[in-house]
């Protein structure tokens, strides 16, 4: 079964179906692909039906086609450019807290926070190992 289709090209479809796993889409009379629900848009998509309708002209990127089933895999996600800026806005909010140019600072505060979690461990685990040893003596009686 050959198609018109190549893996890479940006085509024009119809949504002609929405599933909790992704969208159908037809790109003509006798084709139609599915967008899996992660190549519907960049970041996490809990609900397809908030993103799509069906009905709706989408763009979409051939992913793979199967040849034997004639199964097309497509992205709206990769017909969209990244949307790095706000990431990168957010990131400096958080290192900017320690107050700026004191690497060693931040360096002596990690260690510090994780030999604490170590320490917490530690009891916890001394903790555990007490009531399972008390509990074995209860068993044995």
């Amino acid at each position: 079964m050959s198609s018109n289709y190549e893996v890479g090209s940006i085509v024009e479809g119809k949504v002609t179906g929405i599933k909790p796993f992704g969208a159908f889409v037809a790109l003509d009379q006798d084709k139609q692909g599915l967008v899996h629900i992660s190549h519907i848009a960049h970041g996490f998509v809990k609900d397809i039906n908030e993103h799509l309708s069906v009905g709706d002209e989408v763009k979409v990127k051939v992913l793979s086609i199967d040849e034997e089933s004639g199964k097309i895999s497509l992205s709206i996600r990769e017909t969209q450019p990244k949307p790095e800026r706000p990431a990168r806005q957010e990131r400096p909010k958080r290192p900017a807290q320690g107050g700026g140019g004191g690497g060693k600072r931040h360096t002596n505060e990690k260690p510090q926070g994780f030999n604490t979690l170590e320490e917490k461990l530690k009891g916890w685990l001394k903790q555990s190992n007490e009531i399972q040893a008390d509990l074995n003596k209860r068993a044995k009686k």
